[in-house]
């Protein structure tokens, strides 16, 4: 099944839910700050499942205390989807378990 690129409005309807989350060159994407860095870690591993249960993968940075995701949709051209939002979506349901802001 082929995703279909988000329109402008799409995408500016989908941040409102997203606080903190931003669309820059076709790139949905966040960084989160957290306690520590083995807090960091953890938070990586679980986004790491997220990712495999999803089969649908964002690049990640992780810094001493910082966690930096960005993700689009290669069959789409390099898009902003539907299946990004659902990601992030995850992501930020998961976060405060893990101390993220």
């Amino acid at each position: 099944m082929a995703t279909e690129p988000l329109s402008q409005k799409e995408i500016e309807d989908r941040l409102a839910e997203l606080p903190g989350w931003s669309v820059d060159d076709d790139r949905l994407g966040r960084t989160f700050r957290l306690g520590s860095h083995f807090a960091a870690t953890a938070f990586v591993v679980h986004i790491a499942q997220i990712h495999e249960e999803l089969n649908h993968h964002s690049d990640l940075t992780l810094g001493y205390n910082t966690v930096a995701l960005s993700v689009n949709t290669h069959s789409a051209g390099g898009k902003v989807t539907e299946l990004d939002f659902g990601l992030a979506q995850r992501v930020q349901e998961i976060a405060s378990t893990h101390g993220a802001s």
